[in-house]
């Protein structure tokens, strides 16, 4: 999970301040000499943790915070502004002020630079753009193949002229082959490096100056902690960089570059790669990562995600089912897979407020649980999906033998489907009863106010 490590520590530092009615500055202190070994063992830049820390320090032995009824609540709300100030304040956007819109990424080999591109070009498409990938890459083998293979997967147009022409006049015919095919923003693939090359940074110089890009993103690996800083000072030093794209976000519990980058380079991260899929790829909000780190969930982020994956008119057809208690395995395997397709329960669940990694560890977080129960489902047939109770004895055994799993696993299964189905039952009747004005049962004949 991302920045688990740091979210741990942080939590624990912060735990022993809530359950005090008052804080002095001893405790105070404290939380901050907590705070920064949390933070230098993040690989935080030592600097920014030093600068941080002080200022945190200042705001927390304020009048707001000494003479507030809920003083440890007030030292986590300065903390959140600070995390957030430190990674950006606010979501920087892509500057799309031309058509096309040129982005030019940079960066290391192994970076991920490549496939970051591709992913790209995706989410744009997402957004209604209509992107072009450019196969600038003439040096490192198969290059320009990976970012066919990667452009096909996403239905992103790929532009490339082999390995014998240069990157500046692949990026010139690029631009033009865009204006004739409406391509409203140009995504160029350069060449990574295993280090800073003089050669290789002047080519994108060249580049730079040819073609004017609209922006130029810095692609980091965000595991290579205080390196990756080292690297962004380089290229922004050298290159002049408009924003940073961390990959790997999702595999560093640490979280010592996204801490550290922009305070270093002044460059706001644009985007982060959150897993290995084509399309985990997000926009990078400040504000909302601080709140993850602190514990207190990303409900906006999950929002955003439920509304991507889930369709509003299967939504309304479910909802009339429900209140009509024709729930069947169908909708129940339809559901699933709409949640699957959201990310990693454990993942979901960390943007919830609370769910840290103490209270994960009370909730049975199984993916491949999931893997289970729809393989049982998928080996009815649709009349046992639609109708359960068909299911007998020895309709069990073959569908436990048609999945790979036993009897008891089949058992389970429809005993929680028929669990859910008069949970929903209750949750429509509730519902009816509420809109008619009656009590609700247990309640002493409550009256809903609507």
């Amino acid at each position: 999970m991302v920045f688990e490590s740091l979210s741990d520590k942080l939590q624990n530092a912060f735990s022993k301040l809530k359950s005090k009615g008052k804080l002095t500055e001893a405790d105070i202190k404290e939380a901050m000499r907590e705070v920064k070994l949390a933070l230098l063992e993040a690989d935080v830049n030592y600097k920014i943790v030093k600068d941080f820390v002080k200022t945190v320090s200042e705001r927390a032995v304020g009048g707001e915070v000494m003479t507030s009824l809920t003083p440890g609540q007030q030292v986590i709300k300065i903390v959140n502004e600070e995390l957030t100030s430190l990674m950006g304040s606010s979501q920087s956007k892509l500057n799309f002020s031309a058509n096309p819109t040129v982005i030019m990424m940079v960066g290391l080999q192994g970076a991920g630079k490549t496939t970051t591109s591709g992913k790209l070009g995706g989410l744009l498409k997402k957004m209604g753009k209509r992107p072009l990938l450019v196969a600038c890459d003439i040096y490192r083998p198969a290059a320009i193949k990976q970012l066919h293979v990667v452009g096909d997967s996403l239905e992103v147009p790929v532009f490339s002229m082999g390995d014998k022409n240069s990157p500046v006049d692949i990026a010139k015919a690029a631009l033009e082959h865009a204006k004739k095919h409406s391509n409203d923003v140009v995504i160029l693939d350069t060449a990574g490096r295993l280090h800073i090359d003089e050669t290789l940074m002047q080519e994108l110089q060249d580049v730079k100056k040819s073609v004017k890009p609209h922006e130029i993103l810095l692609v980091i690996d965000s595991m290579t902690g205080q390196d990756a800083v080292t690297v962004a000072e380089s290229f922004n030093g050298q290159l002049g960089i408009d924003g940073l794209v961390l990959t790997k976000l999702d595999g560093d519990t640490r979280g010592g570059a996204a801490l550290s980058v922009k305070a270093v380079t002044g460059k706001p991260i644009k985007f982060a790669g959150v897993g290995e899929k084509l399309t985990d790829l997000e926009e990078f909000y400040p504000d909302r990562m601080a709140s993850r780190i602190l514990g207190m969930g990303d409900v906006l982020s999950l929002i955003e995600k439920a509304q991507e994956n889930f369709d509003e008119e299967k939504a309304k057809k479910l909802e009339q089912k429900i209140k009509n208690s024709e729930l069947d395995l169908e909708d129940f395997l339809e559901q699933m897979q709409q949640i699957k397709k959201m990310g990693p329960i454990g993942d979901l669940l960390g943007m919830m407020p609370g769910m840290n990694k103490k209270a994960l560890q009370n909730v049975q977080v199984d993916d491949r649980e999931m893997a289970r129960v729809e393989a049982i489902i998928q080996s009815m047939t649709r009349k046992e999906r639609r109708n359960p109770g068909l299911i007998n004895a020895s309709r069990k055994k073959r569908i436990a033998a048609g999945s790979g799993n036993d009897v008891a696993a089949v058992n389970r299964l429809l005993k929680q489907f028929e669990q859910t189905k008069k949970m929903m039952k209750q949750l429509g009747m509730m519902e009816k009863k509420m809109k008619r004005g009656g009590g609700f049962g247990g309640l002493g004949g409550f009256k809903m106010p609507f």
